[in-house]
């Protein structure tokens, strides 16, 4: 039936309960469902075609991509960060005879019987430790004399490149580094910063903090973009004011320093040459790290930004000074969208310091990254600044779309080092996440010397990483027995590489279900081969057989029955 169409009696009558019942067997009678299909059909007949006073059909709603399983993967790994691909799981009450009585049924106190379908139990999400390497830079040059570190690292082409801060006495630049293992840096003479006559690796001798992305929709001219913290006067603060009235928020007028802050944005086809954007982003107070990427499934442009969590001033005693905000608020992370890079709203909160933490700790930094091969996989680093010692540590927090985010259990994944050593003072990590050679995943991070606040005349930083070998970031744990399903998945290969460990007397077994949840033959967990030791990237067989289907893009979940196991990752290939 066409929207156009004049509904049929017989569209109502025809209204397919059956299909509804086998669903929901037993929750209400079968007259019950008939009447509320009936309700239903009657409503979206006309949804759709109501008619116009001259008899054109009302357009129906814009389509839009259905909710629900099988998922898709954006990558070809899964790394389970949190809860998202694992399924809550069903029950059910059945009477003696096996049916189902769940809520419509009349059995007496012990009449029912419990039973779970798919239900996890017997695990949790432990964040791993990472390792410490480092320093991965010296300081080697005069522009370079109190520090060089990374501000960002990007894996693209076969190369590693990085870019971040150096300072040397009374000023700072921006250096561009690049390396074809991650672990052994050259400083490319660029030749647009000179000092005392030397060509340098410097892009901008000014260039403020900030980071750098890879923008894959863009022209060539704007491949990569950069957003960074820049400051403007009273007066321009004023007059875009009156331009743009709700791109800018308060907090971004900073009296004791005398001036106003704003998001920049900066374009290059390159990496090297840049062209810094003439209006703000977005006029707010972020004076930190600020991360932004291009979000391929939103297709839009994402900025991670220090937020504060804090409330409004009475309108009864009003200053407007940032003291005021200052002293009672909390560092929070902030998040921006927007499908023009040129343009953004103003940051909303979306992780702030959770009950868990002491109330004098905050988050510094977000160091927003995605898992490697994993681009759907969304994760932060923040940097948590404990105010009550001046010392600081890393946790790690995880989402499945970038906009709900909650922190991995596990507590901190990194340290600052004892004092005196290089690192000893404090520490901030950078994105992005990336894979070695060897398949550990790093992320950078800058030591300093001092703690945070501590007085800076002798400060000193490097650049370190911290280091999951084998790419053992977050584990899914099974301290004695435990199982698991996943949510449908269209796996992006035929075959799985399991990356787990099991002590010596556990194990892991994997049966591959179809989309509606019956086991594929020969691929149950009678066929399967069991998992144990410290296994990397093992093939998964059932019987010696590693394919998961017999036909590819075959939608599958897949079931865990672990004994003293954990799961670090799955990688799918061909």
């Amino acid at each position: 039936m066409t929207p156009t169409a004049k509904p049929k009696k017989s569209d109502v009558q025809t209204f397919e309960v059956s299909k509804i019942w086998e669903v929901f067997p037993g929750t209400m009678s079968r007259t019950l469902l008939a009447a509320w299909a009936a309700s239903v059909a009657v409503m979206a007949i006309l949804l759709q075609g109501i008619q116009g006073a001259e008899g054109t059909a009302i357009p129906a709603a814009t389509t839009q991509q259905p909710f629900g399983e099988p998922y898709e993967l954006a990558g070809s790994r899964l790394v389970f960060t949190n809860w998202f691909f694992v399924r809550p799981g069903g029950f059910a009450w059945l009477n003696d005879r096996g049916q189902s009585v769940t809520v419509a049924g009349n059995e007496g106190p012990w009449g029912a019987h419990f039973r779970r379908s798919d239900s996890p139990f017997g695990i949790r999400l432990v964040a791993q430790p990472a390792q410490r390497m480092g320093p991965i830079l010296q300081s080697e040059r005069p522009w370079e004399a109190k520090g060089v570190s990374i501000n960002t690292l990007i894996h693209v082409d076969g190369k590693y490149r990085a870019w971040g801060p150096c300072w040397w006495e009374k000023s700072r630049g921006f250096c561009y580094l690049e390396s074809t293992d991650g672990l052994h840096w050259q400083r490319p003479e660029l030749g647009q910063v000179e000092l005392a006559g030397r060509k340098t690796n410097m892009i901008d001798a000014n260039f403020g903090e900030g980071c750098v992305f890879i923008d894959p929709s863009a022209p060539p001219a704007e491949r990569y973009k950069s957003v960074r913290l820049n400051d403007m006067s009273y007066e321009a603060f004023e007059q875009y004011k009156l331009e743009r009235p709700g791109g800018w928020e308060p907090k971004a007028k900073r009296e004791d320093v005398g001036k106003a802050f704003f998001l920049q944005g900066a374009v290059s086809p390159d990496g090297i040459r840049w062209k810094p954007l003439p209006e703000p982003l977005a006029v707010e107070h972020s004076d930190t790290q600020i991360v932004a990427c291009y979000d391929a499934a939103l297709k839009k442009y994402v900025i991670y930004t220090r937020g504060w969590l804090v409330g409004r001033q009475s309108q009864q005693a009003s200053t407007g000074l940032s003291g005021h905000w200052i002293s009672p608020g909390r560092r929070s992370i902030g998040r921006t969208e927007s499908s023009d890079f040129r343009r953004f709203p103003l940051s909303e909160l979306v992780l702030a310091p959770p009950l868990s933490m002491p109330p004098s700790d905050v988050l510094y930094t977000n160091c927003k990254t995605t898992i490697p091969g994993a681009p759907d996989l969304h994760v932060m680093f923040p940097t948590v600044w404990h105010q009550s010692d001046d010392t600081t540590s890393v946790v790690m927090a995880a989402s499945h779309d970038g906009r709900l985010w909650d922190f991995v259990p596990g507590g901190p994944v990194f340290d600052t080092a004892q004092f005196g050593q290089w690192d000893g003072g404090c520490l901030f990590a950078s994105p992005s996440l990336v894979e070695l050679a060897d398949g550990s995943f790093v992320l950078p991070y800058t030591g300093y010397n001092f703690p945070h606040k501590y007085p800076r005349g002798q400060l000193r930083f490097l650049p370190g990483y911290m280091v999951w070998p084998k790419g053992r970031l977050v584990g899914l744990e099974a301290a004695e027995r435990g199982e698991f399903a996943t949510v449908a998945v269209i796996p992006p290969g035929r075959k799985v590489l399991v990356n787990a460990l099991t002590k010596r007397t556990g194990s892991l077994l994997v049966e591959v279900a179809g989309l509606d949840g019956n086991a594929i033959k020969a691929r149950s967990f009678a066929e399967a081969d069991p998992i144990v030791g410290d296994q990397y990237r093992k093939p998964l067989t059932w019987k010696g057989q590693d394919t998961l289907t017999p036909e590819k893009g075959k939608p599958v979940m897949l079931r865990f029955r672990m004994d003293k196991a954990t799961l670090f990752g799955l990688d799918f290939v061909d």
